[in-house]
């Protein structure tokens, strides 16, 4: 029976020795991961092949059989490529598909390939080699927003608008300063999945179902083999850490908030009352009875999808919480939330990123919405301190007044007429005048990172810089 090739035995009997009786049809649909860890087919022939040059390499394995088994995978690929993985839930899971035929391809050497290594290993090596490329997927996407982002605030480095607390206008900005914020976010962004990517960078192949093996292997040479820095320090852990799975989430988590930021504001930008953007054609979509809509549904299910991002990263610290070590079968769930999580995360920064390119901002709308709920009351208090010497706190009642008495006028800061500033505070003169447009109340603001253009376009040349622009 040892040397009965796979194709020969029921494909169960890969761990049934022990077993009498087959499982029952349900214990075999639960059991089966096929339907979703077959995404990591080209990682699991990836560590196979590392597994068997390096077995090879140790004298553990006959030359012969290890070119059989690199032979009988490179057959695979060229098979997955062509047809897709299939299906068989008897075979419960990526690894056995794979190595169930290579059976068939190869005969008896291919049981040679399991020898010093584990599903437990091979799973975690997989899923490290799956989540490490997701890490680099979600950096590429994101700079490609962001090059969006600097492209169009280089054009509207001095395109004013209102800038919002609480929703209400606050003091005027410019577009361009506005966009660069969510730029920002997203390097914040970039910087959480590639430390995440250095922190997984280690390699859990060769640390067998939890204790190590007694084989002569060399874990450096597979862990080199695979592009892994190192090979992680204890078999226990190794077969029992999904951090690096976690780490993943808790970033496309984060980065899916900064998009659901940016797509709130282009969906209220777009509305009615606002009026500051219209999306395009390509981005938005119209309604079954009311012919005259255009709805921001892009940017909305962007909205949408990070809350399922949130909910992924929640499911899988569940999962994790309280398990012992080492290796459980609950474990078995930690890859859906995550696939699910990377499909989202891309797709949403690809819609954005059209979304941004393609978007016409109505400049002249953002401009007269600056110029309302007297925003530049703040550069009035500052010239207050400014100009006279007047403490702040003090500045700040003034002007309050001063609001109040536009109020009454019904008129803008900047069409009060001087006596009426006067009757307010003596220490007002014509010259408080030159701080009240919006124009120049943008144009003071610069301090390091502030919204004065000057600072805008140092802001962008850093970020083209660092983009490779």
């Amino acid at each position: 029976m040892g040397d009965e090739p796979p194709s020969e035995r029921n494909p169960q009997r890969t761990w049934g020795g022990r077993f009498g009786t087959k499982p029952a049809e349900l214990m075999t649909r639960i059991n089966a991961s096929i339907g979703f860890d077959k995404r990591l087919w080209r990682e699991d022939i990836a560590a196979s092949r590392a597994h068997a040059a390096m077995l090879r390499d140790q004298g553990i394995i006959a030359e012969a059989d290890a070119a059989a088994v690199l032979e009988g995978l490179d057959q695979i690929v060229a098979e997955y490529e062509r047809d897709g993985v299939p299906e068989q839930l008897e075979l419960e899971d990526i690894h056995m598909t794979v190595e169930h035929r290579l059976g068939e391809l190869i005969g008896p050497a291919a049981g040679r390939l399991h020898t010093a290594r584990s599903r437990n290993d091979q799973v975690a090596t997989d899923f490290r080699l799956w989540v490490r490329n997701a890490c680099e997927e979600a950096i590429d996407a994101i700079r490609a927003l962001q090059r969006a982002l600097v492209e169009r605030a280089e054009k509207h480095a001095e395109t004013v608008m209102p800038g919002f607390t609480h929703l209400q206008v606050a003091q005027p900005v410019t577009l361009g300063h506005h966009l660069m914020a969510y730029y920002e976010m997203l390097r914040r962004d970039v910087s959480r999945f590639t430390d995440a990517r250095a922190r997984m960078n280690e390699c859990p192949l060769g640390s067998a179902a939890l204790a190590g093996t007694g084989f002569p292997i060399d874990r450096q040479a597979t862990a080199d083999a695979l592009g892994f820095e190192r090979p992680t320090a204890n078999s226990l852990d190794s077969v029992s850490d999904r951090d690096f799975a976690l780490d993943y989430l808790s970033a496309a988590a984060q980065c899916g908030l900064h998009l659901s930021r940016l797509a709130e504001e282009l969906i209220i930008w777009a509305s009615a009352p606002f009026g500051f953007v219209k999306l395009s054609d390509q981005f938005s979509t119209g309604s079954s009875i009311m012919p005259q809509k255009r709805n921001p549904d892009g940017a909305e299910l962007v909205r949408g999808h990070s809350g399922r991002i949130i909910g992924a990263l929640t499911a899988l610290m569940v999962t994790m919480k309280g398990l012992p070590l080492a290796y459980s079968k609950d474990m078995q769930d930690d890859k859906e939330p995550v696939f699910e999580a990377r499909d989202l995360l891309i797709l949403s920064l690809e819609a954005l990123a059209g979304m941004v390119e393609t978007v016409d901002f109505e400049a002249e709308r953002m401009r007269a919405a600056a110029a309302q709920g007297y925003s530049t009351a703040t550069d009035l208090a500052d010239w207050l301190v400014r100009e006279a010497d007047v403490p702040f706190r003090e500045a700040h009642h003034i002007t309050g007044r001063a609001v109040k008495a536009a109020e009454e006028h019904n008129c803008d800061l900047a069409d009060l007429p001087l006596d009426a500033l006067q009757a307010i505070d003596q220490r007002l003169d014509e010259r408080v005048f030159d701080v009240l447009s919006i124009d120049a109340s943008v144009r003071s603001r610069t301090s390091y990172g502030g919204t004065a253009p000057e600072r805008v376009r140092e802001q962008i040349a850093a970020a083209k810089e660092a983009l490779g622009l």
